[in-house]
């Protein structure tokens, strides 16, 4: 007979991120995620000593993907810093990393070291941002206003509930992101 296979650690992340992009860090508790995994919780504890270590690792991971990951992908597909800056927009708010993303921020609202982490992969993200945008606008007050614009449209995109008469949600954010690449 075969010996039982483990759940391996990256599983147990991935779930606990569809859980905290569901339901908020309330929701990552190990039982329920054992449950959809289909396992039992004892493989949990072969990984992490507790509930808390789970939370950090997934933060983690998170921190990796939407600052180390994103930014490599987008270099090595290359392209101008205007090509970059539309493509890091558009991983950095995927359908993966956007509802993640968006329970964290709530998340730091309660939690003062998940607030410190999203400092971090916020100047983390601007930084990127400036460099792009000081590619092509000379201006360190315009590099500053535009990094600031565009971090916010995408964040502030996903709260807003606005009509825009005839034209789309779609159409309107294509033409801010126009504005802010000229």
């Amino acid at each position: 007979m075969a010996p039982p296979t483990r759940t391996p650690r990256s599983t147990w992340i991935e779930e606990g991120l569809r859980a905290l992009a569901a339901g908020g860090p309330d929701a990552v508790r190990i039982e329920p995620l054992a449950q959809a995994l289909g396992v039992t919780r004892g493989g949990f504890y072969w990984h992490f000593d507790d509930r808390r270590a789970l939370l950090e690792e997934m933060l983690d991971t998170w921190e990796r993907a939407s600052t180390d990951e994103v930014v490599e992908r987008v270099e090595r597909k290359g392209g101008d810093a205007r090509t970059k800056l539309r493509r890091a927009g558009a991983l950095t708010f995927s359908d993966w990393l956007l509802p993640i993303d968006l329970a964290v921020r709530n998340w730091s609202r309660r939690e003062p070291a998940v607030a410190e982490r999203l400092r971090r992969v916020d100047n983390r993200r601007m930084d990127y941002l400036r460099s792009l945008f000081g590619a092509f606008c000379p201006d360190q007050d315009e590099v500053e206003a535009r990094s600031m614009l565009a971090f916010s449209l995408l964040i502030g995109n996903h709260f807003m509930a606005a009509d825009h008469g005839a034209r789309s949600r779609a159409d309107v954010l294509a033409l801010a992101v126009k504005r802010l690449l000229a």
